[in-house]
């Protein structure tokens, strides 16, 4: 039976619904996808908190942004010419994909624009594939809007959560040198992934120019508080090498740089760079640690965990 969850109104998990229904036959351009695993991310229960811009989607809302699973159907070339190819070339019922950025992931099927639509590698599993492009593309973002390159040394805060721990990947790769602040039940996943861990709280500027004597040429903050925020004017002069996915009014006010992935600019650049994660996922330069599944069904637990702040991995819906 086909189902996904839906928003019936902005709120709390609470205006959470499952439902009835399944994606419709794919049009001109469109892929149709039977799920095999939904990614779980803070930003699905922000979508639902609040209104955004005037003119923005009402509920109800779909739910879920990226997803792995098999092709089903295709629809025909949007030119109406040959056949519909995927964001990676060809693509044929019965092929494994990805898909990111859809709507509506959180459903045991999805009809989306062939364009974001990509061939999974054989050896990534579907629910690390269901999360390796949201996180990885803020990663990436947040590493080239502060140039990071071969010989820099960088602070980032939150390191052992899921954004960060793409990033302390991503920057080894550069040859960048990683500094990560976590808590101390962290600094293992920090370690893991080739970052050196500090504690953060009091004194957290200093224990931080204890491990990079020769200083900091770029802040990247997952965390958003003011902590992090104070930390990283501190040691880092170039207020352009300063980046933030959280604290917008900070940013606007102290005037470095906030991305989002409904800026333009930032939605640019994050599309144009998934076919790069989704090759360095295949070969195993770019792992997604994995905490828990949870059934479709069981959504909002899913949520609550992936809102308590410590999941410790990634988490994806099994239909």
């Amino acid at each position: 039976m086909a189902r996904h969850w839906i928003a019936t109104d902005f709120g709390d998990l609470d205006v959470l619904r499952l439902v009835e229904n399944g994606a419709p036959a794919p049009g001109p351009g469109e892929v149709k996808i039977a799920v095999r695993a939904a990614g779980v991310n803070p930003a699905d229960f922000k979508h639902i908190r609040s209104p955004r811009a005037p003119g923005a989607e009402e509920p109800p809302l779909p739910i879920g942004y990226e997803i792995a699973g098999v092709v089903t159907a295709l629809g025909p070339a949007e030119d109406g010419e040959g056949s519909t190819r995927i964001g990676s070339g060809d693509v044929a019922v019965g092929d494994e994909v990805l898909a990111f950025r859809i709507k509506s992931g959180y459903a045991t099927d999805v009809t989306v624009p062939a364009r974001d639509v990509f061939a999974k590698p054989a050896g990534l599993p579907f629910p690390e594939a269901a999360n390796l492009l949201l996180a990885g593309s803020t990663a990436a973002e947040m590493l080239h809007v502060t140039r990071v390159a071969e010989g820099d040394t960088i602070l980032v805060h939150a390191a052992s959560g899921a954004v960060g721990v793409s990033i302390l990947q991503q920057a080894r790769l550069l040859g960048a040198r990683a500094i990560g602040t976590a808590s101390r039940g962290g600094f293992e996943v920090v370690e893991r992934f080739g970052g050196v861990p500090v504690e953060y709280g009091e004194g957290l500027a200093e224990r931080v120019r204890d491990a990079a004597p020769d200083g900091v040429d770029a802040a990247l903050d997952c965390v958003g508080t003011d902590e992090a925020v104070d930390v990283s004017l501190a040691l880092v002069a170039d207020r352009t090498r300063i980046v933030t996915i959280v604290a917008g009014q900070r940013a606007k006010a102290e005037g470095f740089q906030i991305i989002g992935g409904a800026m333009p600019d930032s939605k640019r650049f994050r599309d144009g760079i998934r076919s790069e994660l989704i090759r360095m996922a295949g070969a195993g330069e770019l792992v997604v640690p994995m905490a828990r599944t949870y059934p479709l069904d069981q959504a909002v637990e899913a949520l609550e965990y992936v809102r308590s702040g410590h999941p410790g991995g990634k988490v994806a819906l099994i239909p």
